[in-house]
């Protein structure tokens, strides 16, 4: 049994576990979950144009050469920083453009030379057309940077800053309840969450706002979280029904450890170590977690969007679960949930129509376990109280003693009984005797 003792989340955290730096040269190299998990294959078919992708985190430097042009607006829900989302702040402020760059990042410097076209006439607008249409799409802009799951996406930014200690700022909670309704209002496609908690509680607040973008269409995918950062299991918002939770792999494929928990709310498994991240100022890093395993969920769910823009966000999650490949780990869904993504699947297979999200739904929750409260008898402390999974009963219930009185009852009734029966046999005894003296007497 967990604890839910808070009425909010005091715990939320960043879900990178590391971060070094990285050696320029190795940049686009490393990223080796591009081929892997057929994400070079799926641009082949989209690259996410046309969609618009939220991201709540510590804000996203919009100069960084791999993401200029990528960030269409945001918001500033600590009400610290720039108001639109690109102050990098908080304890970790580089988590925010680390996530972007894995999600829309567009790479930079210019496209490979085209060896078979080096002796084309230079004046010829056509030749250069097709020259630019023969590089492949991970060339499209450059060799240089790093290239991220949809590079073609648009992006918006709510900055949070992750200090509930901090004066005169709204709680870590109101920032990602008010950050999930303003994307919502914005219309985005899908919406990135790469924070986790220790709880799987989470505040009333948060049904209002997931609500709001389970009944607007929005696709929500959060990090699992990790046990090098002190989460065992899975914690909100991933407990939150309707979202798709992700969780972390080794660069081998398998559940990895640190950068990766564990959770029946699990939904597909992502690369998490190692990972090679943007970084305000124009650098790069290496880092590891569950946080850069959700944004290349959320950019592959925007590359479906592009592909299918008619069908509905459960259908979205649909083909990223009903597509992922199978762990080979019999058992072990809580580690891998459905299986382990694979992109160009993902697009192009034919996958059966659901009527409902496989994950889940949060107007499903609220109507269930929201049911019982009376407004007009809660103090506004109860009204704030933390919300979660029921916890269901690990024994089986023992039957309730009856009352004192009814024990006395039954008593008085099996005395009372036993004493009739007592009284009955004796008098027929006596009656006997007495016969049988008269007989021998006459």
């Amino acid at each position: 049994m967990y604890k839910k003792t808070l009425a909010g989340l005091t715990g939320i955290a960043l879900t990178a576990v590391l971060a070094t730096p990285a050696a320029a040269d190795s940049w686009r190299d490393d990223q080796y979950w591009l081929e892997d998990y057929g994400f070079t294959s799926a641009w082949d078919t989209s690259q996410g144009e046309d969609v618009t992708v939220g991201i709540i985190d510590t804000g996203v430097d919009d100069s960084h050469p791999d993401l200029t042009g990528q960030l269409a607006g945001g918001y500033d829900a600590s009400g610290t920083g720039d108001s639109d989302g690109t102050t990098s702040m908080g304890p970790d402020p580089d988590h925010g453009t680390m996530v972007a760059s894995l999600l829309a990042g567009h790479g930079h410097g210019d496209p490979p030379d085209d060896e078979e076209d080096e002796d084309a006439d230079d004046d010829s607008d056509d030749s250069d057309d097709e020259a630019q249409d023969d590089v492949a799409p991970i060339d499209q802009y450059g060799t240089d940077g790093i290239l991220g799951a949809a590079p073609k996406v648009e992006l918006l930014s709510v900055s949070v800053l992750l200090d509930d200690t901090a004066e005169g700022v709204p709680s870590v909670d109101e920032q990602i309840a008010n950050g999930v309704n303003w994307l919502v209002d914005q219309d985005v496609d899908v919406i990135n969450i790469s924070l986790a908690s220790s709880e799987q509680d989470w505040p009333e607040t948060w049904d209002e706002a997931f609500l709001h973008a389970e009944e607007q269409d929005v696709v929500v995918v959060v990090a699992a979280g990790n046990r090098a950062s002190g989460s065992d299991v899975v914690g909100a918002p991933a407990t939150i029904p309707g979202v798709l939770t992700v969780a972390g792999l080794d660069e081998d494929g398998t559940a990895s450890w640190d950068a990766s928990t564990q959770g029946i709310t699990i939904g597909v498994a992502a690369p998490a170590d190692p990972l090679i991240g943007a970084v305000p100022g124009g650098d790069y890093t290496q880092w590891s977690g569950t946080s850069g395993a959700a944004p290349l969920v959320s950019g592959l769910a925007a590359l479906i969007r592009a592909e299918h823009p008619k069908i509905s966000a459960e259908q979205v999650i649909q083909r990223i679960l009903a597509t992922a490949e199978d762990s080979g780990h019999a058992g072990q869904g809580n580690l891998y949930g459905r299986g382990i993504i694979d992109a160009d699947a993902a697009l192009t297979a034919d996958v059966d129509e659901v009527s409902e999200n496989p994950m889940g739904s949060i107007a499903d929750w609220i109507s269930m376990h929201r049911r019982g409260e009376v407004d007009d008898t809660e103090t506004q402390e109860q009204k704030h109280q933390a919300a979660g999974p029921v916890d269901y009963p690990s024994e089986l219930p023992v039957a309730a003693k009856l009352a004192k009185q009814s024990t006395v009852l039954q008593a008085g009734v099996v005395i009372g009984f036993g004493i009739a029966v007592v009284l009955a046999f004796g008098t027929s005894i006596f009656f006997w005797r007495k016969r049988t003296r008269t007989r021998h007497g006459s």
